[in-house]
C-alpha cells in the first residue's frame, strides 16, 4: 500500500485544517519544500499536496510553493486544489507533478473530468470529499447533496483510474478513519482507492492494507507524531 504524506498549502505555508474548517488552521512548517525534504528523508516515495487557497477560489496563489516542492526531492508528487481547466493540468505536469487531482470541477463539469481521465490516464485522479456520505466541493465549503458512493461509481465507469476519498468529518481530527466507507468503495470494480482523513494509528494502516486499499494519505498523524513515517514506510511501502 502506497503512503502519501500530505502537505496542505495556504499562503505559501504547510498547514493543517480541522474538519476542513479554514478558521481552525495550524501552521506546521512555513517552508513547504523543507517539509517535502523531511518526508523524503524519512523514506517516503510519494507526496500528496493540496492547494487550499486554490480549492477555495481557484487561484494559483501557491504555484511557486508547488514548484519548490517538486524541485526539492525525487518524490512522486500529486497535486489537488483549484484545478479547473486543462491549462492548469498542463502547467502542473510541466513542473514535474506526476498526477493532478480533480475535485470541484469533477462534480461541476463531469464530462470535462471524464475527458481528462481518458486523455491523461494515470496522471489524473478524482478527489471525492464527503460529509455525511454526500459530496462537498469548493474547499469543502459547499455540500452538493450528491451521494458519494454513487458519484465514485460514475467516476469508475468514466475510466477514472484513481479516486482519493476523504471523509471530511474525520479529517484532521486524529479520531480514526471511516473504515466502513472504504470497505464500500473497494467493492467498486476497476478503480484504485486512496483513503484519506482521520488516520491516527498504524493499526488502521494495517486494516486498510488488509482490505486492499491502494494507498493512504497521512496528515496530522505525522505532524503530531501519532504515526512515525519511517516505521510506516518500512511496514507498508518499502
Amino acid at each position: 500500500m502506497k503512503l502519501f504524506p500530505a502537505i496542505d498549502l495556504r499562503g505559501g505555508q504547510a498547514v493543517r485544517l480541522t474538519q476542513g474548517d479554514y478558521d481552525r488552521m495550524t501552521v506546521y512548517n512555513p517552508d513547504p519544500a523543507d517539509q517535502a525534504r523531511a518526508f523524503a528523508a524519512a523514506g517516503a516515495h510519494y507526496l500528496h499536496v493540496v492547494d487550499l487557497d486554490g480549492a477555495k477560489d481557484g487561484s494559483t496563489a501557491n504555484f511557486s510553493s508547488i514548484q519548490a516542492i517538486t524541485a526539492a526531492s525525487d518524490l512522486y508528487v500529486e497535486v489537488g486544489g483549484g484545478i479547473r481547466d486543462e491549462a492548469r493540468i498542463e502547467a502542473y505536469l510541466a513542473l514535474g507533478v506526476r498526477r493532478c487531482i480533480l475535485g470541484t470541477v469533477a462534480v461541476r463539469d463531469f464530462p470535462f473530468a471524464a475527458r481528462m481521465a481518458k486523455r491523461y490516464g494515470d496522471k489524473i485522479a478524482v478527489g471525492v470529499d464527503m460529509r455525511g456520505g454526500k459530496v462537498a466541493v469548493s474547499g469543502w465549503l459547499e455540500d452538493t447533496g450528491e451521494d458519494g458512493l454513487a458519484f465514485c461509481r460514475r467516476c469508475a465507469e468514466a475510466s477514472v483510474q484513481s479516486i482519493i476519498a476523504t471523509d471530511i468529518s474525520r479529517d484532521g481530527t486524529l479520531g480514526g478513519t471511516n473504515l466502513e466507507l472504504y470497505r464500500a468503495l473497494l467493492k467498486i470494480p476497476g478503480v484504485e482507492i486512496t483513503a484519506s482523513g482521520g488516520i491516527a494509528k498504524i493499526e488502521e494502516l494495517e486494516t486498510l492494507a488488509g482490505m486492499g486499499c491502494h494507498a493512504a494519505i497521512l496528515g496530522k498523524s505525522l505532524y503530531t507524531g501519532a504515526i512515525d513515517l519511517a516505521e510506516a514506510v518500512r511496514r507498508f511501502d518499502p
